[in-house]
Parts: structure tokens; C-alpha cells; sequence
């Protein structure tokens, strides 16, 4: 997904700038109203039916132009790049405004990060055509995990898993190569209820590295120090700035 944040205020920013970038999205930012309405017009010029899908997140409250400007002067021109409008003004009457000016959602400030994701998701989905049902299988490299069964093996010999290491692995083999943070795997395999300072994460990636990886030449499971781990076939690693 290509996301781009429309944010003047530079903490919030470089938050979602971190966040968003360590979760594997690309991400533009612009610091104002008029260039940030430049750079939607620039993405709609610039993106192809293939290619990933694109959500402007956009402040209401900026200098130059406002979001309610913005999204009125875009779906005037017939730019439909799903909208993400922010803002700490929550009434009723700002949402119901916000919307009918065109934006898709609405989330108020402060918010959790993980809701932000969740409402970016279902935005790109929008805009994304109708896939084929999820393969009951999924294999990288010599690992393979059987979704209907719940089975996992590697090199042809079965894995014992737990019921939550079965849920991480499927996580990570769903997108090879893709950065998980920690905060992304908790959330997705623990849920939110979790304590966020939890070293969960890191001991079940252990576990699962010590089933997976112990004993074969090439290991799978990496981690990318400070942001997070990815699971991947060798000779696809990624250089990480």
C-alpha cells in the first residue's frame, strides 16, 4: 500500500512516518494543504490500475488549504484515491461534514495506531478487485502450513506447534518478506487486550525459530533489529536502510 499523510504538525508526522514505514508501506508526507493537494493530484496521474493501492490519510486543520478543501477540490476533478480524514474535532456535524465533502472515513485524534491500520486496510480493499478464495496452503522455501488442517512441516517432516505458534507462523508465511513489528504480530496474534510492553513477541519468535530453523542450512525467520521480523526464502532477503 502507498499512503500519503498530509500532516503539519511534525510529531504526529514523524509517528505515523515511522509507523507506517516499519509496518512495509511506502509513505509521501506533505507538511501543507497546497502541497499536499499537489501531491494527490501527482499520485492519480501516476498510478496504474496494477499497481498497489494508494490512501491519502489527511489532516483536517493545516496551513494553506484545509482537508475539507482539499477533498471537495479533489472529487471535484474526479480524483477517487480512497480519503483517511484526522482530526482532533470528533462532533457529529465535523464527521457528517467531512464525508460529504469526500472523504471515506474519519478517525478522530488521539487515536491507537492499530485502528489506523485497520481503517487503511479496509480503504485499500475498496479500491483493490475481488481476489480468489485464500489458498489452504501456503509454502516458502521448504516450509509448508496446511490452513485447513492447521499442519505444519519443513523438508517433509511434521512440526509440532502450539495453537498461538501455528497462528504466528501463518501470520508471517501469509506475506513472505514482508517487516512485521512487534506491536503489528501482538496485535494480530494476541489481540489488543495485551500488555503493550510484553516481551511475547520476542520469546515466541524464539520458540518458533528453535521448531523451524534449528537443524537446516537456511534459516527462514529473520529479524531486522529495532523494527521488527519476516519470514522468507533464502536469497530474497531485503536491504534494510
Amino acid at each position: 500500500m502507498n499512503i500519503l499523510l498530509v500532516e503539519d504538525d511534525p510529531r504526529i508526522a514523524d509517528f505515523l512516518l515511522r509507523g507506517l514505514r516499519a509496518e512495509g508501506y511506502q509513505v509521501q508526507r506533505a507538511a501543507n494543504g497546497h502541497d499536499g493537494l499537489a501531491l494527490a493530484h501527482a499520485a492519480a496521474r501516476q498510478t496504474a490500475p496494477t499497481d498497489p493501492a494508494t490512501v491519502l490519510v489527511l489532516d483536517l486543520m493545516l496551513p494553506g488549504l484545509n482537508g475539507m478543501e482539499i477533498c471537495q477540490t479533489l472529487r471535484a476533478a474526479g480524483v477517487a484515491i480512497p480519503i483517511l480524514m484526522l482530526t482532533a474535532m470528533g462532533s457529529l456535524e465535523d464527521r457528517v461534514a467531512g464525508l460529504r465533502m469526500g472523504a471515506d472515513d474519519y478517525l478522530c485524534k488521539p487515536f491507537e495506531f492499530e485502528e489506523l491500520l485497520a481503517r487503511l486496510e479496509s480503504l485499500a480493499r475498496r479500491t483493490q478487485p475481488l481476489q480468489p478464495s485464500r489458498s489452504p496452503r501456503l509454502q516458502v522455501s521448504d516450509l509448508v502450513l496446511d490452513r485447513d488442517s492447521m499442519k505444519a512441516s519443513r523438508a517433509g517432516q511434521p512440526l509440532a506447534l502450539t495453537a498461538r505458534e501455528l497462528a504466528l507462523l501463518e501470520l508471517l508465511m501469509n506475506a513472505p518478506g514482508r517487516l512485521f513489528s512487534r506491536e503489528r504480530i501482538l496485535a494480530s496474534v494476541w489481540g489488543h487486550s495485551e500488555d503493550p510492553l510484553t516481551n511475547v513477541v520476542d520469546v515466541y519468535i524464539r520458540r518458533l525459530r528453535s521448531k523451524i530453523d534449528e537443524g537446516h542450512a537456511n534459516a527462514l525467520i529473520q529479524t531486522v533489529r529495532g523494527l521488527g521480523y519476516r519470514l522468507e526464502a533464502p536469497g530474497t532477503a531485503q536491504t534494510d536502510m
